[in-house]
């Protein structure tokens, strides 16, 4: 573990480690012995990760005398459902869980997210923790207590705010991702560059290539750097009453394009938020905010690295209407996040409904046209 590093998001009594690192899994149990009750654990995880990492797990977990037994849902952001939900809950159940059982979620944001709201709801609340397996899990959803299911009336409209008791970044795991969820995953990690750290942003610039061919030191800074950055938000506002909103950058239209896409494999996650960072940029330059080179130069970065930066042609009074059923939306206003400049993003909500449609509109014909890196 001469590697492993930790950071702590200050929450008082739900204050926790983040611990990042290479060869975890072998050490899980050690790393987790003095935050669980038990010496038995229910890990959650899907059939893609279980095949890959579960069986690691397992023995990390036996070195230090702890027990696993697994639940196993199907990969996708399709399982995030009130019917995955409660067959989740009642195989846990089914296993005679007490209040001091441990769940631990395995897997990418998908398995976090149901596996931290069955935590928060079972019982009246389980500690749970996270080992994050990809990229984009381990930079953003892992961290800060946020646990949700989707709806056919937009994503992550049924959850709740449940801390974790320790998040483990396993930065091996990242071997396994295909490389189309390893770009996914970059998106949210240029996020934090975008939204308060222009010097991140550059340094992503210069050295993407060599992060996502595999550079192992590149990627564990990378995940630091950016939990180091989510773990101050989150400190300073667990509940999203303010500056963690900035969190929410490209999400609030990336949302609406998941959601408009089917919440299927067309559209990952992470790319709907590279797309919502290239919408909230080109608003931004509409509504004289911003500069247009600095809207320009985001999205030739993304198209360097092979992100997408189209999509086809979606209805922009259908995305309005996904838009206003966001968590975000105050008084029937849409919450937006905006920028200034690279590293410049605020919170806006004045932005009219009509100039919206109207954005939305000009930016589907822009989007449906593939953009060339330079």
């Amino acid at each position: 573990m001469s590697d492993a590093q930790r950071l702590r998001v200050e929450l008082g009594a739900r204050s926790y480690d983040i611990v990042v690192g290479s060869q975890l899994l072998a050490q899980a149990g050690t790393l987790i012995a003095s935050v669980v009750r038990q010496r038995r654990v229910i890990v959650v995880t899907d059939a893609t990760v279980a095949r890959l990492h579960l069986e690691a797990l397992r023995q990390g977990l036996a070195l230090a005398g702890l027990t696993a037994e697994a639940v196993v849902v199907p990969p996708g952001e399709a399982t995030k459902n009130f019917a995955h939900f409660q067959q989740l809950c009642e195989d846990i159940l089914a296993l005679g869980v007490e209040r001091a059982t441990p769940i631990m979620a395995l897997g990418g944001g998908v398995v976090g997210d149901l596996a931290g709201f069955a935590a928060a709801t079972l019982l009246r609340g389980l500690d749970y923790i996270q080992v994050p397996t990809t990229l984009l899990a381990q930079v953003d959803s892992s961290v800060g207590g946020k646990t949700a299911i989707d709806t056919r009336l937009g994503k992550n409209l049924v959850g709740a705010f449940h801390q974790p008791v320790l998040v483990i970044a396993d930065i091996d795991t990242l071997r396994t991702l295909p490389y189309r969820e390893l770009l996914a995953g970059y998106a949210e990690v240029v996020k934090y560059g975008l939204i308060r750290d222009r010097r991140f942003y550059e340094w992503l610039e210069a050295r993407a290539g060599e992060l996502l061919a595999g550079d192992p030191a590149l990627r564990r800074e990378a995940v630091l750097h950016s939990c180091a950055a989510k773990a101050a938000v989150v400190a300073a506002d667990e509940r999203e009453a303010g500056e963690r909103a900035l969190l929410n950058f490209g999400h609030t239209f990336g949302h609406a394009l998941e959601a408009a896409t089917g919440f299927g494999g067309a559209l990952l996650h992470g790319e709907a938020v590279a797309l919502g960072m290239c919408m909230a940029f080109d608003l931004s330059t509409k509504l004289r905010l911003c500069p247009a080179d600095a809207a320009a130069r985001v999205r030739r970065h993304f198209a360097a690295v092979g992100l997408r930066t189209e999509i086809g042609e979606l209805d922009a009074d259908n995305l309005l209407a996904l838009m206003r059923k966001d968590k975000k939306v105050a008084d029937g206003r849409i919450s937006l996040i905006l920028a200034r400049d690279i590293g410049q993003a605020f919170v806006s909500r004045d932005v009219e409904p009509e100039m919206l449609c109207e954005f939305l509109r000009s930016e589907m014909r822009t989007l449906a046209a593939p953009v060339r890196a330079v």
